[in-house]
């Protein structure tokens, strides 16, 4: 298991919202969509995963607007749908016809909601941990979705806290690094996210995501692989059962001894269960 630095990417104007990519590999693409972590990027959430699947596709790391090096904002109401939609625009900007989509939590629910409102821009779905289920047996919000969207809340960021929540994101602790932390830290403090958190609360609730799960998924045509965590503590693995039973063309993969973080923690087994996924 090895991770890539991708070097440096392009910022490119959609809508009016600098948008941070960084590409390598050449096929068909293939855009990989983060969580909404503290800290969270393109780079760091996928850097167990791009080398490998830039062996068979042209790989599109994205920064949501709001995180990495992208363009900083708090994010709106039906979130799901606003970067859905983002993304899609994004392809357009950069002259991609269609591309699969690798959705990990908020970026799975994003990803559903392109193949929903842009069907001709997605080519097959890859749900990991993702947002936009319904918890059939859980209690929502998790513990981990509440350090999430408290992260900025008083006493404020700090390395304990971060620490704390990745630590939920994971089931085995022991795989936390101290450069994780750091690039973790360092991406979550930096001082525009501070003064503009995307997930920040306001009017003391934390931002409402839209049900995707009350869309009409079961008209989605797109070949769907959901992948989760068995142990995942921040969605858990009942969130995913009616993706699964709603979308069509829809099989689950579930990992056990895993969280969240699938794609970092399980990167072998997802790097070949997505490869040949996407290949068949």
């Amino acid at each position: 298991m090895t991770s890539q630095s991708m070097g440096t990417g392009r910022l490119i104007d959609v809508d009016g919202i600098g948008t941070y990519v960084q590409e390598t590999g050449s096929g068909h693409p293939i855009v990989l969509i983060h969580g909404a972590g503290p800290g969270a990027t393109g780079q760091s959430n996928w850097s167990r995963n791009i080398e490998a699947l830039a062996r068979d596709f042209h790989v599109i790391v994205v920064d949501l607007p709001g995180f990495g090096q992208s363009q900083k904002m708090q994010i709106p109401p039906a979130f799901f749908e606003f970067y859905g939609l983002h993304i899609g625009k994004l392809l357009d900007a950069m002259g991609i016809e269609k591309a699969h989509m690798v959705g990990n939590s908020l970026g799975g629910g994003a990803s559903m909601m392109l193949a929903l409102r842009r069907p001709e821009k997605v080519g097959k779905l890859v749900l990991m941990g993702s947002g936009g289920g319904f918890p059939v047996a859980s209690v929502m919000p998790s513990t981990g979705l509440k350090m999430l969207t408290g992260f900025y809340e008083a006493p404020g960021p700090s390395r304990e806290r971060l620490a704390a929540f990745i630590g939920e994101m994971v089931f085995d602790k022991a795989l936390i690094t101290e450069q994780l932390l750091d690039e973790r830290l360092q991406a979550a403090t930096a001082a525009d996210v501070v003064a503009c958190p995307p997930f920040a609360f306001r009017d003391g609730r934390p931002p409402m995501p839209d049900d995707v799960w009350r869309e009409r998924l079961d008209r989605l045509p797109h070949r769907t692989l959901i992948v989760w965590g068995r142990e995942d503590r921040v969605m858990p693995l009942d969130n995913g059962f009616i993706l699964m039973k709603q979308i069509p063309d829809a099989r689950m993969h579930v990992m056990p001894n895993c969280g969240h973080w699938a794609q970092w923690e399980k990167a072998d087994e997802f790097n070949a269960l997505v490869r040949q996924f996407l290949r068949d």
